[in-house]
């Protein structure tokens, strides 16, 4: 069990790990891009009408699931957890567009690490995981890591660093929500209907703020939500052929990356302490991720 979610048991998990890094850093590659795609749009478009066209823009991906989506049969409850999922995603994605617009690369990759600790209280809390001493201990040093990167009294806590707070938190129940899906909806479909109760909940946002969009908006737009589809795939390519402690820890080159995007391309400073924080954050979800896959391998088969 990985941050709440179960793995391959170790006896019949692939384990290629030149080939998990590989495409754990396509992973990374992508999802910067995507970032640096929002940022290039900058605050030109309002954060909802970027998130509704990001989304919408995206459904073309999703033009092979058409069929399994029509066909599908979901429960009351299923039903229910799929406009849940939707509702908080939703708001989480308002915001991560939010705190594009307000704050630097590095802060936004930086405090999305704390995604994974969010999930992992959240399933003590909601799904009834236990919660051992080694999990408190990651979820405070986690926190402890925010704090670097925020450094409250020291300076202005700006509302993109609200927004990325609320951010992690919606995604992470999200995820959590996710599971409890996946237990009767295979995983592709599970993440077509996120895309289409996003694309459909987001559209009343877009409209209250809508602004006339260039040509040139829209084709970046578009490479987003093609650089976030890719992203998904290589990630679950990567969780595929290695285990977990192998590729999480390529993941914190995103902070590298875009800290030299932000340096770079959009002359935004370069803050050590946000490297700290988001390094200290990192680490303890490597150590959650070691202790939890040293546990799994003591199991009986």
């Amino acid at each position: 069990m990985v941050f709440g979610f179960r793995t391959m048991p170790a006896a019949t998990a692939p384990n290629r790990p030149v080939i998990g890094i590989l495409w754990m850093l396509a992973t990374g590659l992508c999802f910067i891009c995507m970032t640096a795609g929002v940022k290039h749009v900058g605050a030109d478009v309002p954060a909802a009408q970027s998130a509704f066209l990001r989304f919408a823009l995206g459904l073309v991906f999703l033009l092979p699931m058409v069929g399994p989506l029509f066909r599908l049969r979901l429960s009351r409850q299923g039903w229910s957890l799929t406009a849940l999922r939707g509702v908080v995603h939703t708001g989480a994605v308002i915001l991560w567009f939010f705190a594009m617009t307000q704050i630097p690369l590095a802060e936004v990759t930086a405090m999305n690490y704390l995604n994974p600790i969010y999930v992992t209280l959240g399933a003590a809390l909601f799904l009834g995981e236990r919660l051992a001493l080694r999990r408190v201990a990651a979820i405070g040093v986690a926190l402890v890591g925010a704090m670097v990167i925020l450094r409250p009294g020291f300076r202005e806590i700006s509302a993109g660093h609200v927004a990325m707070l609320g951010t992690a938190i919606g995604l992470a129940g999200s995820y959590l929500v996710a599971k409890r899906l996946s237990a009767d909806v295979g995983a592709a479909l599970v993440v077509a209907l996120l895309s289409v109760s996003v694309t459909v909940l987001l559209a009343p946002f877009a409209w209250a703020v809508w602004v006339p969009v260039p040509g040139w908006q829209l084709f970046w737009m578009f490479l987003v939500a093609g650089a976030a589809t890719a992203a998904h795939y290589a990630m679950t390519r990567a969780f595929a052929v290695a285990p977990v402690t192998v590729t999480q820890p390529v993941t914190f080159l995103q902070l590298l990356w875009a800290t030299l995007l932000g340096t770079l391309v959009f002359n935004e400073p370069m803050d050590g302490w946000v490297i700290l924080g988001g390094a200290i954050i990192m680490a303890s979800v490597l150590f959650i991720t070691w202790r939890e896959a040293t546990a799994r391998r003591r199991e009986p088969a």
